[in-house]
């Protein structure tokens, strides 16, 4: 028997757009999921643009207001895709009224932000959902398998990398997302927390670090409209760049193993250049989202001079086989959050967390306020465990 699931959007950028999308696929993926999402409401403060989501996606009502999400009884779970700095306010406002939550990275603009979104959420008893999509790839969750195996020995050392473009251009709109108030950090929140996630995923906790930012686009022109994405602004006052657009950190994990971190989102000539690189004493894994089905990976006895294998996922990796019936056939990006659609609902229907989750996100933002703090004082900085 399937039970049908309220579902809201609040925040209809292009991200809200993702979830969206994903939540209309589920059916088609997971046939046997028990619970089947109903798109309910819409919210989002530019006006008109709820009600063309609502019309185009088939909700059965729009808002600006998302305190009428947290208010409407036919809402059981809700989708937080609306920019940083609302991330704490919704987040709690919707956990206390009893919502369950998929809320995209960094869950607002500090690691006691994500706390206290998550602080709630235990509070409350609802599941959550967080926007590492990255993990979701089936060849990351195998190079973690294989790395936990021992298959690699001890790993030695990493690099995670995280560059991109689309600040690149000296156009770019003075968006919330470069302002401290609204935006917080900003290659830290929006490609370094995904850094951090793989780093904890793949390797475990990281112990300390140093860190290092800077901003290379130090001016753009405010946009005399609503934007959406990363659109481009001519003749607007200039203002400011108020957060970093590159970062690097030297990390040192609990295991023993080094690692190096480095985001950037004014890289000009890299387009979504994520990726890692795993060696050990045996062997090493390596991961591009460009590729994002393969895996290079050199495992045996030669240690020198031993060869690079490319493998490609299918299935029986990850969730391959929802997707796509042999190997090397081609999965996407919103296949990921398809893939996070899914464990947030299986995470309701089954009262247990799968998947990213809230503690997930506080121990990213922890990483990250190291980070900051890293990069003011110049020093190695200790990193909580707990979160």
């Amino acid at each position: 028997m399937v039970d049908t699931l309220g579902v809201a959007v609040v925040g209809f950028g292009w991200m809200g757009r993702v979830h969206t999308q994903a939540y209309a696929r589920l059916p088609h993926h997971y046939p046997r999921l028990p619970l089947r999402p109903e798109l309910v409401t819409v919210a989002e403060e530019v006006p008109g643009r709820a009600e063309q989501a609502a019309e185009q996606f088939g909700f059965a009502s729009a808002t600006r207001d998302w305190r009428e999400v947290a208010a409407d009884p036919r809402v059981r779970a809700v989708s937080i895709t609306a920019p940083n700095f609302l991330h704490r306010e919704i987040g709690v406002a919707m956990a206390e009224a009893g919502k369950h939550i998929w809320i995209e990275k960094p869950v607002g603009l500090t690691a006691d932000d994500a706390r206290a979104v998550a602080e709630a959420v235990a509070k409350a008893g609802v599941q959550s959902a967080v926007g590492f999509n990255y993990r979701n790839a089936p060849a990351v969750e195998t190079a973690r398998e294989l790395i936990a195996s021992g298959e690699l020995g001890t790993v030695t050392h990493a690099r995670i990398r995280l560059f991109s473009d689309y600040a690149a251009h000296p156009e770019g709109a003075l968006t919330w997302r470069y302002e401290r108030e609204r935006g917080g950090s900003g290659v830290l929140g929006d490609l370094a927390s995904h850094g951090a996630d793989l780093a904890r995923y793949l390797l475990g906790d990281i112990a300390s670090l140093t860190a290092d930012t800077a901003i290379f686009v130090p001016e753009r022109a405010r946009p005399t409209g609503a934007t959406a994405g990363h659109s481009r602004a001519t003749g607007g006052e200039l203002g400011p760049v108020e957060n970093e657009d590159y970062v690097s950190a030297l990390l040192r994990f609990a295991s023993g193993a080094r690692g190096v971190l480095e985001a950037c989102r004014v890289s000009v000539g890299e387009q979504n250049n994520y990726g890692f690189e795993v060696h050990g004493t045996k062997g090493a894994v390596f991961w591009d989202f460009r590729r994002m089905n393969e895996l290079g990976i050199s495992r045996g006895t030669a240690y020198q001079d031993q060869p690079v294998s490319t493998v490609y996922v299918g299935p029986g990796h990850g969730e391959f086989a929802a997707f796509q019936p042999g190997a090397a056939n081609a999965m996407g990006y919103d296949d990921l959050k398809v893939i996070e659609a899914y464990r947030f609902l299986r995470s309701i229907a089954e009262g247990t967390p799968h998947g990213a989750t809230l503690p997930d996100a506080v121990h990213s933002a922890v990483v990250l306020d190291a980070m900051a703090r890293s990069a003011e004082s110049g020093a190695w900085v200790t990193v909580d465990a707990r979160g």
